[in-house]
C-alpha cells in the first residue's frame, strides 16, 4: 500500500554509518527527512549527499534531521563517503542506512517496479515531530533533487503548521502568505496584526507572521 501525506512514517531499526538506530527514537521531537539513493558510487547521488552535508547548518536552523537510504552494505557506504567528501568538498556526518535487505526501501515504497525491481527511485519524505508524513517528492533516478526546493518545502511546512496560512506559488522566506479560508474575515485583524489585503474574498494576503 502506498504511503500518503498524513500517514504515520513507518518506524524501523537499521544499521547506519552512525550506528544502529530506531528511526522514531532518532527523530525525537525534530522534523525529519528520509531520502533514497539507488546505490553507492552513483554520480547523481554523490552530488546530492555532498549537498546535504554542505547544508548542515541550514537543516540545523530548521531543527530538521536528515537520513539517507542506500541498498548497499556499511563497508561500501564508508568507502563512498570518502569519495563524496573528496569530490564535493564536504564532511558527510549524517547517517546513511545500509538497506541490504531492502526493508526500509520497501516500507517507504522506494522500490518502483515500473522503473526497477531492485534500485530505489529518488523519494524524499518530509516528516513532522508527530511522526506523520507532511510531504513527498519523488524523482526518477536520472534527475538530481533540488535542495533549494527541499529547504523551501520545510520552511512552508513549519510555517503553515504554526499559523493559519498557506504559501502561494513560488513562495520564499520573507514573502507574503495567504490567509487560510478557514479564518473568518471578522477575525483577520486580530489574528494577523501586521495587516492584510483582500484580492478576492477567498484570496487574502498577509506578511509572513513569523518574520
Amino acid at each position: 500500500m502506498s504511503l500518503r501525506i498524513g500517514d504515520e512514517a513507518p518506524n524501523f531499526t537499521a544499521q547506519t554509518t552512525a550506528g544502529e538506530i530506531n528511526f522514531h527514537e532518532w527523530l525525537g521531537d525534530s522534523w525529519g527527512i528520509i531520502y533514497s539513493h539507488p546505490a553507492d558510487f552513483t554520480p547523481v547521488c554523490t552530488t546530492e549527499l555532498g549537498r546535504t552535508a554542505q547544508l548542515k547548518d541550514e537543516f540545523a536552523k530548521r531543527d530538521t534531521k536528515v537520513i539517507a537510504v542506500s541498498v548497499d552494505e556499511l563497508d561500501s557506504h564508508y568507502e563512498w563517503i570518502k569519495d563524496i567528501n573528496e569530490t564535493q568538498h564536504c564532511d558527510v556526518d549524517f547517517p546513511i542506512i545500509a538497506d541490504v535487505d531492502r526493508k526500509v526501501a520497501g516500507l517507504y515504497n522506494m522500490i518502483h517496479p515500473n522503473a526497477s525491481t531492485s534500485a530505489t527511485v529518488r523519494s524524499v519524505y518530509f516528516i513532522g515531530p508527530d511522526k506523520k508524513i507532511k510531504a513527498i517528492i519523488t524523482y526518477p533516478a536520472s534527475t538530481g533533487r533540488n535542495f533549494f526546493e527541499i529547504l523551501r518545502v520545510i520552511d512552508s511546512l513549519q510555517l503553515t503548521a504554526n499559523y493559519s496560512v498557506a504559501t502561494p506559488v513560488d513562495w520564499e522566506q520573507g514573502q507574503d502568505v495567504i490567509i487560510s479560508p478557514s479564518v473568518k474575515q471578522e477575525d483577520v485583524e486580530a489574528k494577523f496584526p501586521k495587516g492584510h489585503k483582500v484580492i478576492k474574498p477567498y484570496l487574502r494576503y498577509t506578511p509572513q507572521p513569523n518574520k
